[in-house]
């Protein structure tokens, strides 16, 4: 009894002091390994352990939706580009457009069968204002400006994508991801020098 109050009364003095009592109890109890703290876990968490995985998920229905809206309209920007741009190369670029993202929609219509979501077949006012913008344009100031919409859109598409792969919880949607993400990927590098070139 009187280890236990002498204990006690310690930790009391510790307290009075403002330490707080883990750190009073560990020092009392010294070497012997009967500290109480010893065998309680920090309520630090470490700092590698990764945020709320609730967090970081991302919703595949409504993936499937945007990346549909987005792939038509790459597909119309890209038939613009091909048509109006003054430069080859974004001419070329535009057309590539077309063939890759013709060959993903398709891949995304059967993804969106499989698992029963209904995505659009018609642009939406936000996408269908990119194209309406665009289409007022030709020449270089075309080509500046449809270099400029495809480098915002293809850093998006990227993260979305690779947000997608990572964290969806969809197998199918995921994979589609996945998949997908290496060709966003590519055009990101082919219109970032197509900026640096000053597309003209």
């Amino acid at each position: 009894m009187r280890r236990i109050n002498y204990f006690a009364l310690i930790v009391s003095s510790f307290l009075l002091l403002g330490e707080p009592a883990g750190v009073a109890l560990a020092q009392v109890g010294g070497g012997g390994g009967q500290s109480p703290s010893a065998s309680r876990p920090s309520m630090t968490p470490p700092t590698d352990q990764p945020m709320d995985a609730a967090a970081a998920k991302v919703d595949d229905k409504a993936f499937l939706k945007e990346a549909a809206q987005g792939g038509m309209t790459e597909v119309e920007l890209g038939k613009l580009a091909a048509q109006k741009a003054s430069n080859a190369d974004v001419k070329q670029f535009g057309q590539k457009m077309v063939d890759d993202h013709t060959k993903a929609n398709d891949q995304l219509k059967e993804v969106a069968s499989k698992e029963n979501v209904q995505i659009p077949d018609a642009l939406d006012s936000k996408h269908q204002s990119r194209i309406d913008k665009l289409s007022k344009l030709s020449g270089p100031a075309f080509d500046k400006a449809y270099v400029k919409d495809q480098l915002k859109d293809h850093q998006a598409d990227v993260k979305d994508f690779s947000a997608e792969a990572q964290n969806g919880s969809d197998p199918n949607v995921k994979a589609f991801a996945s998949s997908t993400l290496p060709t966003l990927q590519q055009h990101l590098e082919l219109v970032k020098n197509l900026n640096k070139k000053g597309s003209n």
